[in-house]
């Protein structure tokens, strides 16, 4: 028997099925302009100035692919559906991206090396998330960064993985750490939240 280490809540959703109403939340989709310039905002604020390769790891739709292409970045996004990635490319039609089919842990870039990886709440889902990490580091050219969104959703069953525990697995791996609370800022989400929901900004 699979131990709860060994589950990945990703796996089990149709994600090709969830494309159909995925842009439909306001984060998503970023069709809302306070939303969408939110997020543009924050991503100019965590990436370099200069034109940098940006891996999009489970990218969905490409919306945060589409705001770094805008940025002047060279993005390589990729997901585990087929459906999402299909509409990524649509979306980012005309830009410097690029989107593949896989798998965020493990992701099929070959020997291709960035100069950040962004993620955005999947790291909480995958198995084991300190050996994930690693392997992230090794797609990283020197001095690159890892952005992580990442939170912690819900108060009856709440899922996720919170900034102390997130931070803890990076502790040993990385030069410098910054912590971003963004729970207070609803132009991100469309509404006001109460959860946990942050950003890391790691750089090795």
């Amino acid at each position: 028997m699979a131990s709860n280490r060994d589950v990945n809540p990703l796996t089990d959703i149709d994600w090709d099925a969830e494309s159909v109403t995925f842009d439909d939340e306001p984060d998503h989709g970023l069709r809302d302009p306070v939303v969408r310039e939110a997020w543009a905002a924050r991503l100019r604020a965590w990436l370099p100035e200069r034109p940098a390769d940006v891996l999009d790891l489970g990218c969905g739709t490409g919306s945060l692919s589409v705001l770094a292409s805008e940025q002047g970045h060279r993005v390589t996004g990729t997901d585990l559906s087929p459906r999402m990635v299909q509409l990524a490319r649509a979306k980012s039609a005309g830009r410097d991206a690029v989107f593949l089919v896989g798998d965020a842990a493990a992701p099929p870039v070959g020997e291709q090396r960035f100069d950040v990886l962004l993620c955005r709440h999947v790291l909480w889902a995958l198995p084991g998330p300190e050996r994930v990490l690693r392997h992230w580091r090794g797609l990283l050219r020197p001095g690159g960064r890892l952005v992580l969104v990442e939170g912690v959703w819900g108060t009856v069953s709440p899922v996720g993985m919170s900034a102390v525990r997130l931070t803890a697995f990076l502790d040993p791996l990385v030069a410098g750490i910054r912590v971003e609370p963004l729970s207070g800022d609803a132009r991100l989400w469309g509404r006001e939240v109460e959860d946990e929901r942050y950003a890391v900004v790691a750089t090795f």
